[in-house]
């Protein structure tokens, strides 16, 4: 199913993204040396109970897990970088920590992520890593306009990763999102410009380039869920929700400048 949104449903769209905007930046800021991974849980759940949304996590049961996922923020840490389930971890300094938060407010849903390092270390190949998925973003988000088409996202986040020297798996991307959290059209990390579903105003797309570092293997842990690098090398993955609209694309999971 792909849902074109009308003026009322984008309003609505921008509020579901400030907030998870907004969820995002608080957890990150307080995740530090010492943090378990399960108060960073317990925190989104607060954040997202009080201002009156559901998480889009908790009930997920899709047929790649082992669902329902039970949590409300996915936690991947180091060699860990997607549907990263909190458990009992304490952060440490150097850890290379990636939180995904899915939320929807008003029965429109909302997606993004940030990878970051906690404390005051900062190892290169941490930074270049999220460095890159960072650009990546940045050039599918500037791809995405009213008669482009996915593949040309495809390509623009493809072509920055490769560049960097980054192997691409393509068995898990961005996607359309709108009433629901996951919807079509899937939007792959690599491919081929001018292919694909012709982007129209009023289409949201969650656009996630994520990448490891020597691998485009992944393995999943015991708990059925989260998915780690094959060699234990690093990861990193950058989000956005995006709207399409007459002018290009608006970001509507940008953080509000402090």
């Amino acid at each position: 199913m792909i849902e074109i949104l009308n003026p009322t449903e984008l309003a609505q769209a921008r509020e579901t993204g400030a907030l998870v905007a907004h969820v995002l930046q608080t957890l990150k800021a307080r995740s530090t040396v010492g943090t378990n991974l399960l108060d960073v849980d317990r925190w989104a759940q607060a954040m997202i109970t009080e201002a009156g949304a559901q998480s889009c996590y908790v009930d997920y049961a899709p047929s790649f897990g082992r669902g329902p996922f039970g949590h409300y923020v996915c936690t991947a840490v180091n060699d860990a970088v997607l549907h990263g389930m909190p458990h009992d971890y304490t952060l440490a300094d150097g850890d290379l920590l990636t939180l995904d938060l899915a939320v929807s407010l008003g029965g429109v849903a909302a997606d993004s992520a940030l990878s970051f390092v906690v404390g005051g270390s900062e190892p290169p190949e941490s930074v270049a890593l999220i460095g890159a998925t960072e650009r990546a973003l940045a050039a599918g988000v500037a791809a995405a306009r009213p008669g482009a088409r996915v593949g040309d996202i495809s390509h623009a986040i493809g072509s920055v990763l490769s560049e960097a020297g980054y192997p691409i798996n393509t068995e898990f991307g961005g996607h359309g999102i709108g009433s629901t959290m996951h919807q079509d059209p899937h939007v792959a990390n690599t491919g081929r410009p001018g292919r694909g579903y012709r982007l129209r105003p009023g289409l949201l797309l969650a656009l996630e380039p994520w990448v490891m570092e020597d691998t485009a293997e992944l393995v999943t842990d015991a708990d059925g869920w989260t998915l780690r690098s094959a060699t234990g090398c690093r990861t990193a993955h950058s989000e956005h929700t995006i709207a399409i609209t007459d002018e290009g694309a608006e970001i509507l999971t940008l953080p509000t400048p402090s």
